[in-house]
């Protein structure tokens, strides 16, 4: 997939397997208030007890689990399964809603089924790529290269408030205003729409909605759009006009998308943009989601936490019956309700109907947006069991259990990256001490739990791999045509769709590799048309005032962090490529205004919390503005509690926040 290509993070990449702080035992916390390392049995013993009598004071739901992204495709369904099968649990949900819940549900509403339309070989078959708020250069360095590799001398055109390093390679750079997007992508279409450069033909055969789109835009025009987003009018208009002039046009966006109070719509106002082109379905165009973690997409279609495996709906009786069926298992024991979302989760737990908390592969005391009210909420748990790689995590601090994980390189499995390609990972050594992989876990817990039996089939993940296969059939994700492991590894990964009956015809294709959806322009609602989605832009959440005057900016601030550097931090090169302590950055005006030095400590505060960072004076902000990269645990003392409400993704780009001198 990589063509042989890795970013910092990828060099480093067994580092964090052989770091000092590893979990090689289980953990229970005592009497005295320690956690103590306890052999596998005592830690079995005391979660299936602990899990049971909560579930048994306060009902089934009253246990949930938080899990992830990372963990291979055949341990998030059997986790899923396991829970909400055999254990009964309701609510569970992954990290994905972090990051890409938006798209996840803009193309279940758009295109009716999470389907990124894309292969990465559209990078370079582009002539002209909008980034918008995506930073590929540091935060998908595989994928900027393949921009790189572009030999038709495209058009780069990123939209992001921050002077970012994409931005300063892009031939041009929309400066916008923050939040500004929405209203600005509505001008846009509104001056194709008035320009006459729209496909009328494909928006007649293959879309609805469209003349109810029109009718919107009528309150949408380039000058608005300029004045709300400081862009130019006529650089605008030019932008409107490469557009629709016919070239290959491919929309890209990430976390500046996604992690917003109104990013639904958004990833839509693109989608839209696509669509009444026509840039969708053809070699170097579509609509196109930049997934995050490595296996984000494995967990949007296979995780069974807020949808049914393979796609499906807990709430469909035919649904739960099919997978009953195909499962061998009675149909009563999946839910017939959707799991609460992640945030939805958290306050259920501050309100108390949730006492019990399975987190798996999470650092959701870093990670969750307003930091400290997690920390607050987690002394409403009744019980709260951890499993991690390591011991040390914010979250693993706060548990009553701490069960040790296998990494990456210690298990098999797949994941299933954005370009909806499923890939192996393959195990390269041994986990350390008594430490197991996240699949022989569960294996466990059924054991102890004892239902065991409903996951007879189980006993391996190729095996697992298989059921999934079975599980797809019929369904969009559908990949029948794989018979195993092998095939992954001859063809170097398959993307879906590959349904068995597909097979012959994808292989005597011109590139069997490279597949893109919506070729044939039939879309997956049941009329085969894709549908335009639109709402008027919302205020912004938190807007500056007279005491928080500044906007707070958050995103990935380097390409040798991850996250909340859970792992990346256990290595001695990544590290020294990154600085050790906070930093904010401050455009120069606000500097001299303030009296901010280079290098002097700042107050950042904002209505949740107080955090000291070192200035850093850049230009590459706009006056009004902060940022400061996610990957440090203060930053998520700051921002707020914010969520759009279509994905319940949070918004984590923009708060509102004030600078002192430390």
């Amino acid at each position: 997939v990589n063509l042989g290509m890795a970013c910092p993070k990828g060099w480093e990449a067994l580092a964090p397997l052989t770091a000092t702080d590893r979990a090689t035992m289980p953990m229970l916390r005592g009497a005295d208030g320690e956690l103590a390392p306890v052999e596998w049995s005592e830690a079995m013993d005391a979660f299936t007890t602990r899990f049971k009598a909560v579930q048994a004071e306060h009902g089934a739901a009253s246990v949930a689990f938080l899990s992830t992204g990372q963990i291979v495709t055949e341990e998030m369904a059997f986790l899923g399964a396991l829970a909400k099968f055999g254990m009964g649990v309701v609510h569970g949900d992954g990290n994905t809603r972090q990051c890409m819940a938006t798209s996840a549900v803009s193309y279940k509403q758009s295109f009716g089924y999470d389907a990124p339309p894309y292969t990465y070989q559209d990078f370079e078959d582009s002539d002209v790529l909008f980034f918008v708020g995506a930073n590929p250069c540091i935060a998908h360095p595989i994928m900027w290269q393949r921009v790189m590799r572009n030999q038709r001398n495209p058009e780069i055109i990123v939209v992001d408030p921050r002077k970012t390093e994409t931005a300063m390679a892009a031939t041009r750079h929309l400066q916008i205003a923050p939040k500004s997007d929405l209203m600005l992508f509505y001008g846009l279409a509104a001056r194709i729409v008035e320009l006459g450069l729209i496909d009328a033909k494909f928006i007649e055969s293959h879309t609805q909605e469209f003349e109810a789109f029109k009718q919107f835009l009528a309150d949408y025009n380039l000058e608005r759009a300029a004045e709300m987003s400081g862009v130019a009018l006529e650089e605008l208009d030019a932008i409107a006009h490469l557009i629709g002039s016919g070239k290959r046009v491919s929309f890209w966006w990430t976390m500046g998308v996604n992690q917003s109070y109104e990013g639904v719509r958004l990833a839509q106002s693109l989608i839209n943009l696509a669509l009444m082109t026509g840039n969708i379905g053809k070699p170097g165009t579509g609509a196109n989601s930049i997934t995050g973690q490595c296996n984000a997409m494995g967990s949007r279609l296979f995780s069974n936490t807020t949808g049914l495996l393979g796609g499906r709906n807990f709430e469909s009786a035919a649904d739960r019956a099919e997978v009953a069926e195909i499962l061998d298992i009675p149909a009563d024991c999946i839910p017939d309700q959707q799991s609460l979302s992640y945030y939805e989760i958290i306050d259920a737990i501050e309100r108390g109907e949730i006492k019990g908390l399975w987190m798996i592969a999470t650092n959701t005391a870093h990670s969750w947006i307003n930091q400290k009210r997690f920390a607050r909420i987690r002394e409403k748990l009744d019980f709260l069991v951890v499993q991690d790689m390591y011991h040390t995590t914010d979250s693993a601090a706060m548990a009553d259990l701490v069960l040790p994980a296998a990494g990456w390189g210690e298990k098999e499995g797949v994941f299933i990256n954005s370009e909806r390609r499923i890939g192996r990972a393959r195990k390269v050594r041994k986990a350390p001490g008594q430490a197991l992989s996240d699949f022989n876990i569960f294996r466990l817990i059924a054991h102890h739990w004892g239902c065991a039996d409903l996951f007879q089939q189980w006993s391996s993940p190729e095996v697992v791999f298989k059921i999934l296969t079975r599980l797809s059939v019929g369904m969009p994700c559908d990949i029948s045509g794989i018979e195993g492991y092998a095939d992954l590894d001859g063809q170097g990964g398959i993307q879906w769709p590959y349904a068995k009956g597909q097979v012959a015809a994808i292989q005597a294709s011109a590139d069997p590799q490279q597949r893109r959806l919506f070729e044939d322009g039939q879309f997956y609602h049941a009329n085969g048309r894709a549908r335009f989605l639109f709402e008027a832009p919302r205020e912004m959440p938190e807007p500056v005032n007279a005491e928080y005057d500044f906007i707070l900016l958050t995103g990935r601030g380097t390409s040798s962090q991850w996250h909340t550097q859970t792992r990346t931090a256990k290595s001695d090169v990544l590290r020294k490529l990154y600085p050790v302590n906070p930093y904010v950055e401050i455009n120069p005006v606000d500097a001299k205004r303030l009296g901010i030095s280079p290098n002097s400590t700042l107050r950042i505060s904002s209505r949740r919390g107080e955090v000291t960072a070192t200035a850093v004076i850049l230009s590459s902000l706009q006056p009004g503005q902060v940022f400061m990269p996610m990957h440090y645990k203060v930053t998520n003392q700051l921002t707020a509690d914010a969520y759009d409400p279509y994905s319940k993704q949070p918004s984590y780009k923009a708060c509102a926040v004030k600078i002192q001198k430390a």
